[in-house]
């Protein structure tokens, strides 16, 4: 058998895309950023698949994306921040590897994007209120999905990395 595929999940600005490379820079981990696959699949920017297709049809690319990956590749997808919000994507993560909450406080999600335009959920609701409401939505849901909870707030990612590794394989019981 191969190595457990790592799905981070959480809000945007959670720090999975840092995360990602930072596994990948330590333990030689190959690594997808999920909404760079999807736009690189379908020739545009997740902004403009919003404006273009809609949300739903965004939502199903990501379902096509995860049913499609190897199981036991070792692989660190990086998620989209609505990946969890769907049970058929929760099922197909939980099928093929372990899942990795990566919680931040509302004010350090805010923080790390307020100066971002590539958030379409949160163009025209840059605030860490508006922030905070969408990610107690989500909660009940990362929360459900998730095999381990790492919080980065005021952690390096090479220290979140590592021990997300430690707790991977640490034995269970």
């Amino acid at each position: 058998m191969g190595e457990t595929n790592i799905f981070l999940i959480g809000f945007m600005g959670a720090g999975k895309s840092t995360v990602a490379r930072a596994l990948h820079a330590l333990y030689g981990k190959d690594r997808i950023e999920m909404d760079q696959k999807i736009e690189e699949q379908e020739g545009k920017t997740i902004s403009r698949i919003f404006q273009e297709d809609g949300e739903a049809y965004f939502r199903r690319k990501e379902t096509e994306f995860l049913l499609a990956l190897p199981t036991d590749r070792g692989l660190v997808v990086s998620c989209g921040g609505g990946v969890p919000m769907r049970e058929e994507n929760v099922k197909a993560m939980r099928s093929r590897g372990k899942i990795v909450w990566l919680h931040a406080s509302p004010e350090t999600v805010f923080e790390r994007v307020r100066h971002s335009h590539t958030r379409p959920l949160l163009e025209g609701n840059m605030n860490a209120g508006y922030i905070q409401k969408l990610m107690e939505e989500r909660r009940p849901k990362y929360e459900a999905a998730a095999d381990i909870i790492a919080v980065t707030d005021g952690k390096t990612a090479a220290e979140i990395g590592k021990e997300i590794m430690t707790r991977l394989n640490a034995p269970e019981g």
